[in-house]
């Protein structure tokens, strides 16, 4: 005779959910305290940076993949200093190259283990509101066009995006060709800032910093513009 399992009480449930929520933040800060911050602190090194992968050739290259996956993960954790250090260690085209192949395997990581776990691994990275900011894409018909287009915009909230898109019923091509092709604007301009800092080019440096900065804030004002429109038009569906 099979013994009929215990079902648990809604009780039981939301205590149980309370539970492993609690859990995944505390694991996130320790990861973020002993692994992400000393991470930021090397990259944010490059000289040091670029001596390390030096001396250590192939493997040097694999570890800066997994230190950019982790960063993607890990969402609090910026990834440009990452970006600049890819340009200033390998140059600004294998720099760029590893970058977008580590952002893009993040990214899946991160939209496969949504699909997994969803809500309740999201909500340990991000507020209610701010995934309510872009809950449009989850309804809009053009959809897919939208994500490609914000992941386009520098300066918009790639890794938001990247664990919304698992709550959603894009398709894994869909989503590999927008995580990939989305990121390459804002990585070149980090990437080859990074590669003028190492060559010692500090006022081509400036200036693409410079016009990266523009370009990200009016990136920002037209991201606003986008989630602030169909904010509007949601509410006035609904009435």
């Amino acid at each position: 005779m099979k013994r009929e399992k215990k079902k648990l009480t809604k009780t039981q449930q939301k205590a149980l959910g309370i539970s492993a929520i609690a859990i995944a933040v505390i694991a996130s800060a320790l990861i973020i305290w002993l692994v992400g911050v000393p991470l930021i602190k090397f990259a944010s090194q490059p000289e040091k940076f670029r001596v390390w992968v030096a001396a250590h050739g192939i493997g040097g290259r694999a570890a800066y993949i997994g230190m950019v996956i982790l960063q993607v993960i890990i969402a609090v954790l910026p990834g440009e200093p990452f970006e600049i250090a890819a340009g200033y260690a390998f140059g600004a085209v294998e720099g760029t190259i590893l970058c977008i192949i580590s952002c893009t395997l993040g990214s899946m990581a991160v939209f496969l283990l949504v699909r997994r776990y969803g809500m309740r691994l999201v909500e340990v990275f991000f507020s209610g509101e701010k995934l309510r900011s872009v809950h449009f894409l989850k309804t809009s018909r053009k959809r897919d066009i939208l994500f490609l287009l914000i992941f386009m915009i520098p300066g918009t909230p790639k890794d938001l995006l990247c664990y919304f898109a698992g709550l959603t019923d894009v398709s894994i091509p869909v989503w590999l060709m927008i995580c990939s092709l989305g990121r390459i604007p804002s990585i070149i301009t980090s990437t080859v800032g990074g590669d003028a800092l190492g060559t010692k080019n500090y006022w081509f440096a400036v200036i693409v910093f410079a016009v990266t900065l523009a370009i990200s804030a009016v990136g920002l004002l037209i991201y606003d513009r986008i989630c602030g429109r169909h904010k509007v038009e949601d509410k006035t569906e609904k009435t």
